[in-house]
């Protein structure tokens, strides 16, 4: 039994070698590759990891606005070149340049007050704000320095600044634009002065209550300075006109900006205030000469 076994064994082991070879040559017939099954299992496999990953929500992309463009049309064109005029407009600085310089009289401040007080004052008003001819002091020609000027329009001087002892009160008030512009004046004025004591009436660097403390406690013969500081003194009866005589105006200088003082318009405003306060009225009484510098 023992050796017909072993026989039975071989012969299976035979058979089985010969299917093999049967299933290679087959497959050789069939031009079929022994790793066509896994390369079927992959296909598969990434068959299905496709179909999950199609199973997930599709992420939607943003598609980008479409731009609009324009072609280049002749109007377009008319607009941009009304904004270069814009850009180019001319200021005032400008325009004065290219003007010669004119020294200002009496006629332009009357002109000022009749369109400034025109628009809201009755007939009635205006006739009463009126400033004649014999209101007014010679005019600069342009040619004076500030002393030689009131030299001229003042020859009497010495005998005013003598005669004055009224305290809250000067003999002559100078109103200009600026601060600077009034220790200018002040300093120019020295061959004029004499001993006479001048007033600093301006805001900067100097408060109103000492302003005031000093014209009660003082006698000044002329007040230097803006005319909205000497406004707010008038108005809190720190400062009293009655005794003054002449009022200058510091008419024809300019600035950096060559604007004159009535250029300004706030500057403007407060000197025409501060002559309707109490100045036009003792100016028609004979009282207060106005002189344009």
């Amino acid at each position: 039994m023992s050796l017909f076994t072993k026989r039975g064994s071989k012969g299976t082991g035979l058979q089985r070698k010969r299917t093999e070879k049967q299933s290679t040559i087959c497959l050789l017939q069939m031009n079929v590759d022994p790793a066509g099954d896994e390369a079927i299992e992959k296909v598969s496999g990434n068959k299905r990891t496709h179909q999950d990953s199609d199973s997930k929500p599709a992420v939607t992309k943003k598609r980008k606005k479409p731009t609009e463009c324009f072609l280049s049309q002749p109007e377009e064109k008319q607009e941009s070149t009304v904004k270069t005029k814009r850009r180019k407009k001319k200021k005032i600085s400008d325009i004065l340049e290219k003007s010669a310089p004119k020294p200002g009289v009496p006629e332009d401040l009357q002109n000022l007050l009749s369109r400034h007080f025109g628009e809201n004052r009755s007939v009635i008003e205006i006739e009463e704000l009126k400033l004649s001819d014999s209101c007014f002091l010679p005019a600069n020609d342009l040619t004076h320095s500030f002393s030689s000027y009131l030299k001229e329009i003042c020859p009497k001087w010495a005998k005013l600044r003598k005669n004055h002892k009224e305290k809250k009160s000067v003999v002559m008030l100078v109103i200009c634009s600026s601060a600077l512009r009034s220790l200018e004046l002040i300093k120019s004025m020295t061959a004029f002065k004499g001993d006479c004591r001048v007033l600093k009436l301006f805001a900067k660097h100097i408060k109103i209550k000492e302003q005031m403390n000093m014209l009660e406690k003082g006698v000044f013969h002329i007040g230097v300075g803006t005319p909205g500081r000497v406004k707010a003194l008038v108005e809190q009866d720190a400062l009293c006109l009655n005794s003054t005589k002449y009022m200058i105006l510091d008419w024809n200088w300019r600035d950096q900006k060559l604007r004159r003082m009535m250029d300004i318009p706030e500057i403007k405003k407060e000197t025409i205030d501060l002559l309707e306060m109490n100045i036009i009225k003792l100016c028609r009484e004979g009282s207060v000469k106005l002189g344009l510098f």
